[in-house]
């Protein structure tokens, strides 16, 4: 897909990966960009800068989703582009509560099912359409210190391939961008507080600008690539993984120990 003359939704577009993707978008030619997000003022500035729309949307709420979903097939007539961006960290294993795993499946899964539903009737009916879920290179390795999103984004992953299987003889192109370290407020706030996680993910690699990850997913896009990985590495770790899951693990553990932790 190229962005020249389309219609693209960004949930979580007000900051982070979100709005660099609905800056690039807007420079890409995109006939219309809506930034949704839970904030109306954070999601209006963003939508202001490239004269795109934005909305205040709680993705986890399916009514919300299905309204936003109409609201802007009213107004351009169709979504070419859906980008299921919006995701949360949790930092918590065993110790976690459970309305804490219980808001991490909502919005780090069950937002791509509600957008599923809302926009592939639409798309079908046109026959074509295009689904980007930023699902994190968390849902093909793991991320370490934080057990609901490691299953949260392994769940996501799993939904975009199933989309991509059950529709994609149909019209329907689904991508799964899967970043590791990205420089935004998520990853800063994680290595502020200490919390393991994020200090293992930003010493596996570079940590990439959300721009830098704009570029990825534009290239991505224009190849209908499933799998849209900025950080080639990741390919190969996962590749790894498979084929040596133990020795994987392993390397995972003295990976935590070199910083401190056992």
């Amino acid at each position: 897909m190229r962005l020249a003359g389309k219609v693209a939704v960004v949930t979580g577009g007000a900051g982070g990966i979100g709005s660099a993707l609905v800056r690039r978008f807007a420079a890409e030619g995109a006939e219309a960009v809506v930034v949704v997000d839970l904030s109306a003022e954070a999601a209006g500035g963003v939508a202001a800068e490239v004269g795109g729309l934005g909305l205040a949307v709680d993705v986890t709420d399916e009514a919300a989703v299905a309204a936003l979903v109409s609201t802007v097939e009213d107004r351009y007539g169709r979504i070419d582009l859906f980008c299921s961006n919006a995701g949360i960290t949790t930092g918590i294993g065993l110790d976690g509560s459970t309305v804490d795993w219980e808001r991490a499946w909502a919005v780090n899964v069950l937002a791509h099912v509600h957008a599923a539903r809302a926009v592939v009737p639409g798309m079908l009916a046109r026959g074509e359409g295009y689904l980007l879920q930023t699902c994190s290179a968390a849902g093909l390795l793991v991320a370490v210190g934080d057990a609901p999103y490691t299953v949260t984004k392994h769940a996501a992953v799993g939904f975009a391939e199933w989309l991509a299987v059950a529709y994609g003889d149909r019209g329907i192109t689904v991508s799964a961008l899967c970043p590791q370290g990205v420089a935004t407020d998520m990853l800063r706030g994680g290595l502020e507080a200490g919390h393991l996680g994020a200090r293992v993910t930003a010493a596996s690699g570079r940590v990439l600008t959300p721009e830098e990850v704009a570029d990825a997913v534009i290239d991505g896009l224009a190849e209908e690539r499933f799998l849209i990985l900025p950080h080639p590495e990741v390919a190969q770790y996962a590749q790894r993984k498979v084929a040596d899951p133990e020795g994987w693990q392993r390397a995972m553990h003295r990976l935590v120990a070199g910083l401190g932790d056992a």
